[in-house]
């Protein structure tokens, strides 16, 4: 048996309302833009997330053939599901620093009582102000 880890461990989040097959489509994506997955690597088999995940292995299917019509992954026969491209670009330098200047705020949120809830809603209601370039008060 194989006990190499997989370059990605999935998880659902029965809260987002979010379907569990776009869930486990955005944590792709995700792993290729942070530069987590990079071609080559193998996604967790499809009997793996089934097992880890508890969920129908049609969600799993639905999934992985969704990331290979984008282009993103190939399936080989018998050999499983693989990493075609990366959504990684040249930002992926600056990420570590961000990332440090995130978690820094996210302790100031929690020090200032916030808890993970509304540090989420605080942080998509800025983001979203910030993308649609309005005020921010």
């Amino acid at each position: 048996m194989d006990t190499e880890k997989p370059a990605i461990e999935f998880y659902l989040d029965q809260r987002s309302g979010v379907s569990p097959y776009m869930q486990l489509v955005q944590q792709v994506k995700h792993a290729l833009r942070l530069g987590y997955l990079k071609e080559g690597d193998q996604l967790p088999t499809m009997r793996m997330v089934v097992s880890k995940l508890a969920i129908n292995p049609n969600t799993v299917f639905k999934a992985y053939r969704e990331l290979e019509y984008e282009g993103l992954v190939e399936s080989r026969p018998g050999q499983g599901t693989f990493v075609r491209k990366t959504l990684a670009d040249a930002s992926l330098a600056s990420h570590g620093e961000l990332r440090q200047s995130l978690i820094k705020w996210l302790q100031e949120a929690e020090a200032a009582g916030l808890g993970e809830e509304s540090i989420a809603a605080l942080f998509a209601s800025t983001f979203q102000q910030f993308h649609k370039r309005e005020e921010i008060a």
